[in-house]
């Protein structure tokens, strides 16, 4: 582990007693990362059940299912820009152990909600702490493994969001059977405590020996502008109208406000996200994939939980089981993604891997109720092998276009886009779905009375509430209901596809292809910090 003696010394090896425990420090980063993405697996099984009325449920609409989903990602994405930053300035070790025990706290006042606007409230509070603890495994994984490692531990990485996926609905499933809908959020503190443990133990602390100030005005700008623009999205499928001045006035609000957060970060000495980097044809190439695959694939989970448990009767524990396609082709494949793009080159996998995508959104527009499990468990394979081979090659060209110092700066980049991306295909799609379901279920409710038309048009858990309060006069509203949210569901499947093959696009366009044949071993072993920027 000694350096070379052409090594500038700006750029030290990695200190041998940090690099001896790297693999242990990866797998307390992947414990930490779990935390973040089981939330978010466990809440997709769970909408139906929140959305019964009490004592069952919390009687939560689809647009307050939207926000509690959405809550958390927006105050997540809004604050990974600071967090990033103030990784790299105090310490990212610190800012890990902080997001953790906020996030521990969030999960347990969030299980004791009373109503729909509580748990929005604390899952905004949940989204607080997770934006504090996902940029900062990443940043300190780019700061305990060499760069010819940084491949292989970033496939691990990723890999370890599969298995959240796996556990998380599956975990949920078990918990809804047995215990109230809240279990599914206390089951993050036990899960809490072990982190923080094994963090204090084990993981070294690191910092970037020149830190930029931090851009109070640039959070706020972003933060403002993407809840503008997602409430207005949301509003407008509830209203099944985008004219409407309450959809209207807040979308070009958010809109006008993202645009001054652009020029503001152009102009700033000490901006939040340095724009920059985008001037990169690959840099900016790879952030949009992780945007668009996001988008796609979070509005699915949205609407396919509804399809599984509402249109198929299965309950939330084979829901989650049959989610465990993706979240294995993701296990097996992210972790040797980086052998396929030796081979191969980042354009060609992450195009393929796009495609792949995008065949899977598509094929939800041929379910129906009576689709064969096995579609269904192939369908969710290749979704996960096609998001295996996208992720770990686009995460690795964002965190290797930056130097090692700037981590923390790169690992939020790269995560607020999944974020922004995930909240904005959940808001977009979610609105696509209910504004479609409106428009085909309210020819049917004649039988309603007048006074819960409006209500029971707004999704199909809605209209199937009213459908049983109405008894045998009902039966015939549960076949429309049915008929009219697979129409819906077969629209947003295909806008789905449409964007994953946008995403397909712009990395064939913008990816490196093929890597040049290797250099001889020493030239990879220490970079200059202006080669390793240069990547």
């Amino acid at each position: 582990m000694s350096t070379p003696s052409g090594a500038p010394a700006a750029a030290p090896r990695i200190p041998e007693a940090v690099h001896r425990r790297r693999w242990a420090i990866l797998g307390v980063l992947m414990f930490s990362l779990l935390i973040v993405v089981l939330d978010n697996s466990i809440l997709n099984v769970a909408v139906k059940t929140i959305a019964a009325p009490a004592p069952t449920g919390i009687g939560a609409t689809q647009s307050e299912l939207e926000w509690a989903i959405n809550s958390y990602t927006l105050v997540f994405a809004g604050l990974l820009f600071t967090s990033g930053l103030l990784g790299d300035r105090i310490g990212r070790k610190k800012v890990l152990l902080f997001g953790i025990l906020v996030f521990g706290l969030g999960s347990a006042l969030a299980a004791m909600s009373g109503s729909p606007a509580e748990l929005i409230g604390y899952r905004a509070l949940m989204g607080f702490g997770a934006a504090f603890v996902m940029p900062a495994t990443l940043a300190v994984l780019m700061n305990v493994f060499e760069r010819d490692e940084q491949p292989k531990a970033i496939g691990i990485w990723a890999g370890s969001v599969g298995l959240g996926i796996a556990i998380g609905p599956i975990t949920g499933g078990l918990l809804l059977e047995h215990f109230w809908w809240g279990s599914i959020f206390l089951v993050n503190v036990p899960v809490v405590v072990v982190a923080l443990v094994a963090m204090v133990l084990l993981v070294p602390d690191s910092r970037d020996p020149r830190p930029g100030r931090l851009d109070p005005l640039g959070v706020a700008l972003s933060v403002v502008g993407l809840v503008l623009l997602v409430y207005g999205i949301i509003r407008g499928g509830e209203l099944a109208d985008f004219t409407e001045p309450t959809v209207l006035l807040p979308l070009l609000g958010g809109l006008a406000v993202l645009a001054v957060f652009v020029w503001h970060e152009k102009r700033s000495t000490h901006p939040a996200i340095d724009v920059s980097y985008f001037k990169k044809p690959a840099f900016a190439a790879a952030v949009a994939a992780i945007a668009l695959v996001f988008f796609a694939l979070m509005g699915v989970t949205f609407f396919s939980a509804f399809y599984l448990q509402s249109v198929r009767g299965y309950s939330a524990l084979q829901s989650g089981l049959l989610i465990l396609p993706l979240a294995a082709a993701q296990m097996i494949f992210a972790p040797r993604a980086r052998l396929v793009v030796d081979r191969f080159g980042a354009r060609v996998v992450c195009t393929v891997g796009m495609l792949l995508v995008a065949a899977g959104l598509a094929a939800f527009a041929l379910f129906d109720t009576g689709t064969p499990v096995w579609v269904l468990c192939l369908v969710f394979f290749v979704q996960g092998t096609g998001m295996a081979h996208i992720m770990p090659p686009v995460t690795v060209a964002v965190m290797q276009a930056l130097p090692r110092e700037k981590a923390g700066s790169g690992s939020a980049i790269n995560n607020t886009f999944r974020q922004v991306g995930g909240a904005l295909g959940v808001a977009v799609l979610g609105s696509v779905l209910s504004a479609t379901y409106r428009g085909e279920i309210e020819g049917h409710l004649g039988a309603v009375p007048a006074a819960a038309r409006d209500a029971a048009g707004e999704s199909i858990e809605a209209t199937l509430g009213v459908a049983a309060k109405l008894g045998p006069a009902g039966k015939p509203l549960i076949g429309s209901a049915y008929d009219a949210f697979l129409d819906a569901m077969h629209v947003t499947a295909l806008g789905s596809a449409a964007v994953a093959l946008i995403g397909a696009v712009v990395v064939a366009v913008f990816l490196p292809g093929r890597p040049p044949a290797a250099k001889p071993a020493e030239a990879s072993e220490a970079p200059a910090p202006a080669e390793a920027a240069s990547h």
